[in-house]
This record gives C-alpha cells, structure tokens and sequence, in this order.
C-alpha cells in the first residue's frame, strides 16, 4: 500500500502562488494515476486535477486554469502549481492514488493527510 504525503501548503495573500507537493513511498508510484482533491469545511470532498501515467491531465472547471499538475516518477512525486490564488480555494488538500482520473474520490486506493491551505483577502 502505497503511503502519501503532502507539504507546502500554508497561508497566503489572494493572487500569490503555492506549490504543493506529494511524496509517495514506493516506487510503483509511476503505475498509478495520482489525484489531487480538496475540502473546505462544512463542504464534501472535491477534485482539483488528476495526472496519469502517461502524464495526460485532468482538471476542474472551477479551476479556470489556474492550477497545473506534474509528476516526477523518479522522485515519486507529484505536484500542483497553483496560481492566482482566491480566497475560495482555502482548503485542505489532499493527493490520492487511483487507477482513473475520471473516478470519483471514494474509488482513489491511498490518501495522504492533508496539507492546509489558507488564502486571506
């Protein structure tokens, strides 16, 4: 079972930019679609982007392309570059493990816990 952490989440201005990244524990990293989610309090869990193994990427309408996926499968790691940050992106957010980036959050394997992000006007 593949573990999954994320960091660089913190708090920032509206309009600054934060790169989250999620590091994973095995190298069959590279076989898995990874996945990033979000939650804000009192709301349900929600997709952000998804990346493949080929590297195809998914995203959000409400993202507005404002926030970009990578991977780096010799670092078993993913990333999301997230810019022109509002105050509705205040979340916390997860990276997953999956199979497809088009399941919904219950069918995605492994979680990590979370990193928090906080966006102030």
């Amino acid at each position: 079972q593949v573990q999954l952490v994320e960091s660089g989440g913190g708090l920032v201005q509206a309009g600054d930019s934060l790169r989250l990244s999620c590091a994973a524990s095995e190298r069959t990293f590279s076989t898995y679609v990874m996945g990033w989610f979000r939650q804000a309090p009192g709301k349900e869990r929600e997709f952000v982007a998804a990346i493949t193994v080929a590297a195809t990427t998914y995203y959000s309408d409400l993202m507005n392309d404002r926030f970009t996926v990578s991977r780096d499968n010799a670092k078993n790691e993913v990333y999301l570059q997230m810019d022109n940050l509002k105050v509705e992106d205040t979340a916390v957010y997860f990276c997953a493990s999956g199979t497809s980036p088009n399941d919904p959050p219950r069918f995605y394997s492994n979680w990590g816990q979370g990193t928090q992000v906080t966006v102030s006007s």
